[in-house]
């Protein structure tokens, strides 16, 4: 065999593998994708309950809300389908990102990263309740003092109304992914507890401009979003010194087991 046959045979083996890894990648990514579509399925059936129960809470239980497009209840329909969509895929994105990595990981750290699967879940979920219960009504408090203090009157699409309240929902509750994101790229040692102290600057400013772009332009509104965003950044860091710690130590006893035998 000449060399460049032998070049070509040695860039071809080394190139299989990262199809393999293209092709599983794709695999997990189609997985992802037709939960999603389950998901919205179960989200149009249950999104009229969703509605009603929502309708029927504050701030907009004795609030009245008006459609301007034949398309505005589709939309509305759409719309509870896809948060409820993302609540059953969440889990499962993470659990086909840990099939994808498990392969790299040791049996521990197998075991462990599974359990941010469900973790993300509750994360999510807290995240909703959060951006619900409190987000959402300091920002609709702000915004109709604003219109009456400018004697406006209210007449408020429905269509307008919802997607003000998924834009601060979807975010918020993205966010409350932080720590399960930090821990997993610690246990893929991609990031240290030390580099992120070291980002911990730039990390506060990037989410200090997302909560005020979340919020109402007063300081209140943006300190009791921004503030939560940094605890979880700080808790996102304990945990990453806790996985970080936890891998020093399995590192050492390797090495002190097998470093013996090999010399």
């Amino acid at each position: 065999m000449s060399n460049s046959e032998e070049a070509k045979s040695s860039s071809t083996e080394r190139a299989m593998p990262l199809f393999d890894h293209i092709g599983e990648l794709r695999r997990r990514l189609i997985v992802v994708l037709a939960v999603l579509v389950i998901g919205l399925v179960i989200g149009l059936v249950f999104a009229k309950p969703a509605y009603e129960y929502l309708m029927e809470q504050e701030p907009v239980k004795n609030f009245p809300l008006h459609v301007f497009s034949l398309w505005d209840g589709i939309g509305i329909y759409m719309k509870f389908a896809f948060v409820i969509a993302l609540i059953l895929v969440i889990p499962v994105a993470f659990y086909q990102v840990w099939a994808f990595v498990k392969p790299a990981l040791k049996e521990n750290e197998q075991r462990a990263a599974l359990g941010f699967v469900p973790l993300a879940l509750i994360l999510f979920l807290g995240g909703l309740s959060f951006s619900y219960f409190v987000v959402l009504p300091m920002a609709f408090n702000f915004t109709t003092e604003v219109a009456r203090t400018l004697k406006l009157e209210e007449t408020y699409g429905i269509t307008q109304y919802f997607a003000f309240m998924f834009n601060i929902l979807i975010p918020v509750s993205l966010l409350f992914e932080l720590p399960i994101v930090i821990m997993f790229l610690t246990k893929l040692r991609i990031l240290t507890p030390t580099r992120l102290r070291k980002m911990r600057r730039l990390a506060y400013f990037i989410l200090i401009i997302v909560g005020t772009m979340i919020t109402p332009p007063d300081i209140i509104s943006d300190l009791l979003v921004a503030i939560p965003l940094i605890v979880l950044y700080e808790i996102s860091v304990f945990l990453s010194g806790i996985v970080y710690r936890k891998q020093q130590a399995a590192d050492e006893a390797w090495e002190k087991q097998f470093g013996t035998e090999l010399t």
